[in-house]
């Protein structure tokens, strides 16, 4: 650029941009690259790359929008794409560290204590990843649940089969990018980096757990499936190690405890063994499903929604009586999944595919659960959130018919204290039968989800409807339990190298925010001796 005869060069050539275009256009990588243009006043043949950095939709108005945030190069080459592919040390004559849990936090933390120079010893209740699908259509088709493998055990934990949705507000506890990249890096699409609400899907989710364990094995950690711990070996308040079902004994001086919200024997251990556990905190309600359709023209306006729009998610939220009532886990596209971890008890989660091209939207609706409702239960002490959880989830078995077939009820039914004479299609395989389901929960909770249906069906007009499905129950939202540590060492306070973390300890509450906790776990233990 000249100006009065001095020579001005301009050293920086790519600039970001945020543009705001239909969902049609948004596809379209020609009209993003025109825009791009017009905005900055540019020739197209100027612009050399348009690199998406975020993505998010506004539905506010008719006019639906996609709001892109990219990177714009012109006037010189772009460079090469980023290579989120990590190198990893063989770590095999290192010394170990115990992970009891092979979930996102247990996987991540194994990650992380490679790359400090440990070597991760992986233990892992349940069986590996493409071993569980079997477990799993057994619930589906026979109603058989298996213990010790099922949608809550297992390799890649509870997410691995009930979702992956990485969206987190957790972002201050840790590196929410360096997840997502660490998932890339084992298969994900680059869409998770961009997107505001990543979300993997049920049916990639298996193969990325996969290639995350080849790598752990590749650089010397091990895991062991179907090896349950039963009793940590404890020497002067100091952790030793920890035993195993067939009575081996694994010896290590740290043990990260990532066992997820539905190892409940794990805190009966850490009870039995006088290790301070606590009651905490914890949600109980409904999975709902409405036909998709329903979700779109709501949110949409607009019916049907076009190839351009995915389907569409709701969050919703009300205070009944000084209660929190809200939505969790929405999954547009999705399937209502049995997620019970014994025989005689049904628990319900939702998932959707990577498409979401399911023709129901469900959702869990949940009121929250403090220790002080629990009175009846008080004799358990810390335990008392798993003995009513327990008793919930008993309870909807018996009245049902004792098989994982749920209870369930019209919305506008429920409300209406009225049993549904017949019932709507429902994703949930096993099947769903009509109950009341205030036989089912506690008072204290339909009489405010009553309340939470009825005001939802005003800040969203048609929500409010008996073409809705409630299965009964949601019953594990987060831990019950909180298993206490030090804020600066992350051990157990009692026990020197115990590391509780992830969801199980009571510490994240999803895919990313235990992925993290286990990262920061293996950061303090740190490197050791070489």
């Amino acid at each position: 650029m000249k100006d009065k005869g001095i020579c001005v060069s301009i050293s920086k050539m790519h600039t970001p941009l945020t543009i705001s275009l239909s969902p049609e256009d948004a596809a379209n990588e020609l009209i993003i690259r025109e825009t791009a243009a017009l905005s900055l006043d540019l020739e197209p043949d100027r612009i050399t790359s348009v690199r998406l950095e975020r993505r998010s939709l506004d539905a506010r108005s008719r006019a639906i929008k996609v709001q892109l945030k990219v990177e714009v190069y012109y006037d010189e080459p772009a460079p090469p794409p980023p290579d989120y592919r990590r190198e990893y040390p063989n770590v095999a004559s290192r010394e170990p560290v115990i992970i009891v849990g092979a979930g996102p936090a247990g996987l991540f933390a194994a990650l992380k204590l490679i790359e400090l120079g440990r070597k991760p010893i992986l233990l892992e209740r349940g069986k590996d990843v493409r071993a569980r699908r079997r477990d799993i259509a057994a619930i589906h088709k026979q109603h058989l649940v298996n213990p010790e493998s099922n949608y809550c055990f297992g390799e890649g934990g509870a997410g691995t089969y009930s979702d992956g949705k990485l969206y987190t507000r957790s972002d201050k506890r840790g590196n929410v990018r360096r997840v997502l990249e660490t998932l890339v890096s084992h298969g994900a699409t680059e869409d998770i980096l961009i997107d505001a609400h990543p979300h993997i899907g049920t049916n990639h989710l298996p193969r990325i757990i996969t290639n995350m364990r080849q790598t752990i094995l590749a650089s010397g950690g091990e895991i062991h499936f179907e090896t349950k711990v039963t009793d940590l070996i404890i020497n002067d308040s100091a952790i030793q190690g920890v035993v195993i079902a067939n009575g081996d004994r694994i010896e290590s001086n740290a043990v990260i405890l990532a066992t997820g919200h539905s190892a409940r024997d794990i805190f009966e251990l850490l009870h039995h063994k006088s290790i301070a556990i606590e009651a905490k905190p914890f949600a109980v309600g409904v999975r709902v499903e409405h036909p998709q359709e329903v979700i779109d023209q709501i949110q949409y306006k607009c019916s049907p929604r076009g190839e351009f729009l995915p389907p569409a998610s709701y969050a919703l939220a009300d205070q009944v009586r000084g209660k929190g009532v809200y939505s969790f886990c929405m999954c547009p596209g999705g399937i209502i999944a049995p997620c019970a971890t014994r025989p005689n008890e049904i628990v319900t989660n939702g998932w959707s595919p990577s498409k979401r091209n399911n023709p129901f939207a469900n959702s869990g609706v949940v009121v929250e659960v403090d220790p002080k409702d629990l009175t009846g239960f008080a004799s358990a002490g810390p335990l008392m959130g798993v003995r009513f959880q327990q008793h919930v989830e008993r309870v909807a078995w018996h009245a049902a018919g004792e098989t994982q077939t749920a209870p369930a009820q019209r919305m506008i039914d429920f409300v209406n204290n009225t049993l549904s004479q017949d019932l709507p299609k429902c994703s949930y395989q096993p099947g769903i039968q009509s109950v009341m389901l205030r036989d089912v929960l506690p008072k204290f909770i339909t009489s405010r989800l009553q309340e939470a249906f009825r005001d939802f069906g005003k800040k969203m007009r048609g929500y409010y409807t008996n073409d809705a499905v409630l299965v009964a129950p949601e019953s594990r939202t987060s831990s019950p339990v909180r298993i206490p540590r030090d804020l600066e060492t992350l051990e157990h306070p009692q026990i020197r190298g115990l590391y509780p973390c992830g969801e199980g300890a009571g510490y994240a509450g999803g895919i990313v925010s235990a992925a993290m906790d286990g990262e920061r776990a293996a950061e303090k233990i740190g490197p050791g001796l070489h």
